[in-house]
């Protein structure tokens, strides 16, 4: 049986699997009105600025890290070697609930989308879970196949998401709408409920923070991942930064609060068909689908290697590390993920949950707070990772390293803090909360308890680097 993965990924490949995950095109015509409409201001930009300072901040410790973890576990192997194996596995449990809520939750948005865009074409109707359910299977598919694949896919849904956006935006600068520089007024973004804002900001880079879980499948991990994360980070952000600031002028500034609220869904979307053409406000309709999928796919993959990696350091079973011997993917991880994903989304369905307002509100909510979590555990593990690397010549962290972590950690603590807060938001009433979060606690409980299935060899791995595969 095989067990080496192909190493073909370069920068390009995996900033294309992270920002799909992403879904930018989404994001701009779904998360920015609720962004504007939840804070009740104009400040999105600096909400998204400030998202962004402080991800670019968790990355410089994110980055300093990769070199030294050796694996694909990304979250996991990071808390693992700065906090504990138990503090790791603990990652791992919630690793592996948040990243699957996430893709069942867009999975079953998608068959919603998918289904109304179905009956506008065609007059046809589809119930959603049979829409989701071929979905599952066309990603089972691609997932199951050598990771270029859905690379080349999910590059080519990004182009085009981008696209839409620059053209979005180009659109509003040609119709001569004022453009007013209230946006960037710290007092406007402090107004209304900013806390709220800065964390629908925070949930719109959501999948960046995935690149070193595909390092397994990078040609030189030591330089791909870092260059990766820096990349999607700086990307997303300015695109985001840039075309909030344009969204609100193309909706008439003032006015952009009062259009959000009333029209979430329709804002952005009503806005492209006329600031460019009639017909773009159905081209925007087919690639919030697409950017659905692609988004569905990239955490799909995401999990599988979650698991992949799980297997090879024997805290699940074995085959799961299974490396198919013609796709030299994790065909086998992938299966599972696939399996999981429609027994969710089965269960769900049969018991009657509401597609959007319970399943992906729900779902994503709560996975959206777990990888928050997360990332506030991996700034805490990288600098106690660098205390035990203290005068050792050329492995101690610099002190920007270190700065930057704190300040990156104090960051994602008052999201988390923001998060947490705001959760009966997120999952639709106080009941639903404490269910959520009594889930996330105990399973990061029970991951602590995960035992270890064969030697320490894989636990215990040294922390240093492969050589670079080229």
């Amino acid at each position: 049986m095989e067990t080496t993965l192909h190493r073909r990924l370069g920068v390009p490949g995996i900033v294309f699997m992270v920002i799909a995950a992403a879904a930018p095109i989404t994001v701009v015509a779904a998360n920015f009105p609720i962004i504007i409409s939840v804070s009740g201001s104009l400040g999105a930009p600096l909400m998204i600025l400030a998202a962004t300072v402080i991800l670019l901040l968790f990355s410089v410790g994110y980055a300093w890290m990769t070199p030294r973890v050796p694996d694909a576990g990304a979250f996991y192997s990071y808390v693992h070697r700065g906090l504990g194996r138990r503090a790791g596995l603990g990652t791992a449990a919630i690793a592996l609930l948040c990243y699957l809520l996430l893709t069942v939750s867009m999975t079953c948005y998608l068959g919603v989308q998918a289904g109304n865009l179905l009956e506008l074409w065609t007059g046809a109707q589809a119930p959603w879970w049979s829409i989701s359910a071929l979905m599952i299977v066309i990603v089972g598919l691609l997932g199951y196949r050598d990771i270029e694949l859905s690379a080349k896919v999910l590059g080519i849904v990004l182009v085009l998401e981008v696209v839409a956006v620059i053209a979005i935006d180009l659109g509003v600068l040609a119709s001569g709408r004022e453009l007013t520089a209230a946006p960037f007024d710290p007092t406007e973004a402090l107004s209304g409920a900013p806390g709220l804002g800065l964390l629908f900001a925070f949930l719109g880079f959501f999948g960046f923070e995935a690149t070193a879980v595909f390092r397994n499948e990078a040609r030189d991990p030591e330089r791909t991942v870092p260059r990766a994360t820096y990349i999607a980070v700086v990307s997303v952000g300015a695109l985001y930064l840039v075309s909030s600031w344009l969204i609100i002028a193309g909706l008439g500034g003032e006015q952009a609060i009062t259009t959000s609220t009333e029209h979430p869904d329709r804002a952005v979307i009503a806005l492209a068909g006329e600031v460019i053409a009639p017909i773009a406000a159905d081209i925007v309709q087919v690639l919030v689908v697409t950017s659905m999928f692609a988004c569905m796919l990239a955490f799909h993959n995401i999990v599988a290697r979650y698991l992949f990696t799980l297997g090879q350091r024997g805290v699940l079973p074995k085959r799961l590390s299974d490396v198919h011997p013609k796709h030299r993917a994790p065909s086998r991880a992938s299966l599972w993920v696939s399996g999981l994903t429609a027994s969710v989304v089965l269960v769900s369905a049969a018991i009657g949950l509401d597609p959007v307002l319970q399943i992906y509100t729900w779902y994503s909510g709560a996975g959206a707070v777990g990888v928050i979590w997360m990332m506030a555990l991996t700034s805490l593990a990288v600098l106690s990772f660098g205390v035990k690397r203290r005068g050792r010549p050329g492995e101690a962290p610099s002190a920007w390293v270190v700065s930057a972590s704190v300040l990156g950690g104090i960051g994602l603590l008052l999201v988390l803090g923001i998060s947490l807060w705001n959760l009966p938001f997120l999952v639709g009433g106080t009941v639903p909360a404490i269910v959520w979060g009594a889930v996330l606690l105990g399973v990061f409980a029970g991951g602590l308890l995960l035992p270890r299935r064969d030697g320490a060899a894989a636990e215990q791995a040294p922390a240093v680097p492969e050589p670079a595969q080229r």
